[in-house]
Order: C-alpha cells, then structure tokens, then sequence
C-alpha cells in the first residue's frame, strides 16, 4: 500500500501506525511545501529579470504567509515523543521570513546602487547569492529530518528530495555561472563608461588614465573567462563577453588615438583661430592665412574621423551589448527549470 504526499512517494508497514505517521508528516510539509513554492517563484522572479523593487508587494504577502505557516508548525505536536521534524520545519520557516524581512529588504535599497561601480554590484550579486544559499540550507535540513522522521517511523521513502529542491539547486547553479560571467563583463562595461565621461568632458589626462584603467580591466575579464567553469558545455555568454571585451580592448589600445588627436587638433586650432582673429584685416599676411587656412582643413579632417569612429563604435557597441543581453537571457530561459 503507497500514499503520495505533496514531496514524498512513500511506503508503510502497518496501517493504523503508518497512516498516522504519514498524516503528521503531511500536516508539516502542507505549510513548508506551500513556502517552499512560494520562495522559488519569488526568488526566481528577482533573479530572472525582475527587479526586487517590483515585486515588493510580493514580498510583504510573503512575508504573512511565513508568519501564519510559522505559527501553525510551532503550535504542532511532536510524534512519538519526537519533536526534530517540527522543529525543523519551524526552522526554515523562521529562516524564510528573515531572508524575506531583512536579506530581500536590503536587497531593494542595494539594487538602486548597483549599477553606480562595480564594487556595489558584486556586493549585490554576493548578497542575492547568500539570501539563496540560506533558503537552500534550510531545505535540506528540512528534507535530512524527514528521511530521519520516515526511517523511525518505518516509512520508506522512495524519493527523499522533491522536484523543488532539484529545480533550486539546478538554478543556483545556473545563477552561479551567470554571476561570475556577468561580473566580468560588468567591470569593464562599466569602466568604458568613466572613458566615455572623460571624452566628454575632454578631458585628456582622465582619457588617457581611464584609457588604461579599460585595458586592464578586460585583460583581468578575460583571464576570469578562462577560469570559469562551464555549465552544461554552453560557452554562450563566456562567447558574448569575450565579443565584447574584445571590443573594449580595441577601443582602448587603438580607437583613443583618433579622440585623443581631435582634441589636440581642437586645441590648437582655437590657439591659431584666436591668434587671427586678434590680427586687424590688413595686418594679415598671406603666410598667416595660409596657416589658418591650414587649420580648418586639419580640424574639419579631423571632426570628420572623430565622427566617423564614434558612429561605428556606437553602432559596434550596441550590437555587442544587445548579443550579450540576448545571450544572458537565452542561457537562463534554456537552463532555469521551468514551473513549480
């Protein structure tokens, strides 16, 4: 005779004793299962593309869910004297609705200043990935005091871990590899943005410091890419971040010499312009004409390189980071275990 629980398939020796055993394990999981479920797709949403601030709501239902199925499971007996599968179940309960209450509650605040260094974001990544690890201990411990439970209660479970904790673990896994990868895209994406302000600014000793700050960065990204363990074979964001480190590389080592000889050229040019203008009309002298002449010619050849370059490097580093974002959401969309 067998009896289905909610994550269980199990087996009993004697009926009245057995069906009172699986009755007390099943008024237990009916609670954890429910959070457990509840968790991943919360989790899941903030991982895949969701921002936690909207699915802040959710987290406040959240968090009364936990309460109520927190107060149920210590309002609950032991069985046989034993109490270790209650409190268990208490436990990860407790655990859950401190995750929800502190971890994800600063997870909101962090997120609005991630994206400001690089620094931030791996402290947001790391924090995301410690709220996960602690609901993902906390199942086990769970899933470690049932199979106690069913082997004093002589019940043989057929299948200890549920769907749910495989798809938890299959997805941390995934995330883990998405995270390392990310970073070491990030660092670079971002500091191509301090090159970028520079040249906007032009400024060119911030140029030239940021310049080589972005060489560095990609040579360091790339060296990571090469430690990063692959997932299931798929090379598919490691490739969409080499593309773009690649393009970072030669911007820095070989597309600034372009920027960096406009606003040389700029310069000078005001020198000479301001020079001339200074000259009464019937000063000038052909030579000084000629030199300002010059001038313009140089300086429109060279507002027209420096505007060639920038649109082919921004048509260039659109289509990377459009590849790379689409690479990011295939890997998870292909690796992420689908429903509950």
């Amino acid at each position: 005779m067998k009896k289905q629980l909610a994550i269980l398939i199990i087996f009993f020796s004697s009926l009245s004793y057995g069906q009172s055993a699986v009755e007390y394990m099943e008024s237990l999981t009916r609670g954890y299962q429910q959070m457990q479920n509840d968790m991943w797709d919360y989790t899941k949403s903030v991982s895949h593309g969701k921002s936690a601030r909207t699915v802040e709501k959710r987290r406040m239902e959240l968090i009364a869910t936990a309460k109520t199925n927190l107060r149920i499971a210590e309002n609950s007996k032991g069985f046989n004297g034993s109490t270790a599968y209650r409190d268990s179940v208490v436990k990860y309960l407790t655990i859950v609705n401190l995750v929800l209450n502190e971890d994800y509650a600063k997870l909101v605040d962090m997120e609005d200043v991630a994206e400001q260094s690089y620094d931030q974001m791996e402290a947001y990544i790391l924090a995301k990935q410690l709220a996960n690890q602690k609901q993902e201990d906390a199942s086990k411990m769970v899933n470690s005091e049932q199979a106690k439970f069913a082997k004093d209660n002589n019940i043989n479970l057929i299948e200890s871990n549920s769907a749910l904790d495989k798809k938890m673990e299959i997805a941390n896994e995934v995330y883990d590899h998405y995270n390392k990868v990310y970073l070491a895209f990030f660092k670079s994406y971002k500091q191509e943005l301090y090159l970028m302000d520079a040249i906007k600014r032009q400024d060119v000793n911030a140029i030239e410091q940021n310049k080589q700050a972005l060489i560095s960065t990609v040579e360091e990204g790339e060296k990571k890419l090469t430690d990063i363990e692959l997932f299931e074979n798929d090379r598919t964001m490691i490739q969409a971040t080499q593309n773009l480190l690649a393009f970072y590389k030669d911007e820095a080592k070989t597309k600034m010499d372009v920027v960096l000889n406009y606003f040389l050229k700029s310069e000078n040019f005001q020198k000479i312009k301001t020079a001339f203008d200074q000259m009464k009309e019937k000063d000038r002298t052909q030579k000084d004409v000629n030199t300002f002449n010059d001038a313009v010619n140089e300086m429109n050849n060279a507002v027209n390189t420096y505007n060639s370059q920038n649109s082919q490097l921004d048509s260039k580093r659109s289509s990377l980071i459009e590849a790379w974002n689409k690479a990011a959401e295939n890997f998870t969309d292909k690796h992420i275990p689908k429903g509950k």
